[in-house]
This record gives C-alpha cells, structure tokens and sequence, in this order.
C-alpha cells in the first residue's frame, strides 16, 4: 500500500492526470457514487474494507493511505 498507489485509484476514477498527495477528492469532482468505486478498488487492491466515513475523514491519497495502513 502506498500513497502512490491511493492517487492512482484516484485517477482512475476521477479520469484524470496526476494525483497530488494532498489532493481532495471532492475537490477534484470527486461525488459519493464515485467514492464507492475508490472503496472497491481500495478492497479489491489492498483487501481493506473502509466505509464511506472513512473515506470522507480521509478524502486525499495520503490520508486514505494512512487509514488503510491503520486498519491492517
């Protein structure tokens, strides 16, 4: 896991470049819809199931990564 990694899913999702680490994915055009498929990627890639709590407290890369290192 990795916050590289994070950030990729992000703009996998977001269809868009680069990710920053500190990039909010709200900020980016990131919805609700599109945060669940960040939470099925997350579960299919890391086997970590966040809630979508979980991802709104930690909406950039870098938080999302600390939390998926937390939970493991």
């Amino acid at each position: 896991m990795s916050v590289e990694g994070v950030a990729h899913i992000f703009g996998r999702v977001l269809e868009v470049g680069d990710v920053q680490a500190d990039a909010d994915f709200f900020v980016l055009g990131g919805d609700s819809l599109l945060a669940t498929r960040v939470l099925s990627a997350v579960a299919r890639d890391y086997g970590v199931e966040l809630t979508f709590d979980d991802f709104a407290f930690s909406p950039t890369p870098a938080a999302l990564a600390a939390r998926i290192a937390s939970v493991r």
